[in-house]
């Protein structure tokens, strides 16, 4: 997952709103192989990331993706 061959397979999307902390970062990260969008947030040294999902549960898939 992290390795040389997969550098180029998760791409991020800035999801910061308006008003911007200078300790927290939001990022909608996209799967470039399956579209699944999942959000990474960090906090000072500590984040975490998940998939994002509809109203059924499903992942949500980034534009272009079935």
């Amino acid at each position: 997952m992290f390795g040389k061959d997969n550098e180029k397979r998760f791409k991020n999307y800035n999801a910061t709103s308006k008003k911007e902390s200078k300790m927290m970062s939001n990022y909608i990260v996209v799967d470039e192989q399956t579209g699944v969008q999942y959000l990474f947030s960090a906090i000072g040294y500590s984040g975490g990331m998940t998939v994002l999902v509809d109203k059924d549960g499903k992942p949500l898939l980034a534009d272009g993706y079935k």
